[in-house]
């Protein structure tokens, strides 16, 4: 059963919908900072996306569909987990249109929710360190490849507007090689729980 988040946490706003995904992912990928994603009520703020593009050879779905990533070239609003390096599941939102083969890799969260469980799963206790990264926060969450295509709007994953006008910061990707000069990098102004400072003008 998914639990509910409880009275103590931070106020979240209305539960997102898989349609709010069927735009571009330069769109999505902003509008995700600051909204909240729980994992069978656990979680917390996202202050930290990647977006990723077939068009751009970053992308897995550069070089077209393959039984891992063909999640990414259907409908808008759902999940594409995948291992990085062998070692670190990812979680990954589609966005577009069917076919269009686009993600949001979410980097970052800020713990609100389920923080002794994300402790436990991560054995340690700073709670900057908990979700501090795309494998940290799978591991906090407890995500596997048994949560790759998903829905969006339907446990155990829940995902919530945000509920005030934030700053939003850009940057180059992180742990790339390729279209390493895209500024496709989202974060939360001033946070203290991304993976990595945003070296930009206004961060």
């Amino acid at each position: 059963m998914v639990q509910k988040p409880r009275s103590t946490s931070p106020a979240i706003g209305k539960p997102l919908k898989c349609s709010f995904f069927s735009r571009n992912v330069l769109e999505v990928a902003p509008d995700l900072i600051g909204a909240t994603l729980l994992v069978n009520g656990v979680g917390g703020v996202i202050v930290e996306v990647e977006a990723y593009h077939h068009t751009e050879p970053a992308a897995h779905s550069y070089r077209g569909p393959t039984p891992r990533n063909m999640v990414m070239f259907g409908p808008a609003g759902f999940t594409y987990i995948y291992r990085s390096y062998g070692i670190h599941w990812c979680m990954n939102f589609v966005c577009e249109k069917e076919g269009s083969a686009a993600a949001v890799l979410i980097r970052a969260l800020q713990p609100t929710h389920g923080i002794p469980a994300m402790r436990r799963r991560r054995g340690l206790h700073d709670e900057r360190s908990l979700c501090s990264g795309p494998g940290k926060l799978c591991e906090a969450l407890g995500i596997s490849i048994a949560h790759n295509a998903l829905p969006l709007d339907a446990p155990p994953i829940a995902l919530y507007r945000r509920t005030e006008a934030i700053d939003v910061v850009t940057g180059v990707r992180i742990g790339i090689t390729k279209a390493a000069a895209l500024p496709w990098r989202y974060g939360l102004k001033g946070s203290k729980f991304v993976s990595k400072p945003f070296r930009t003008a206004d961060s």
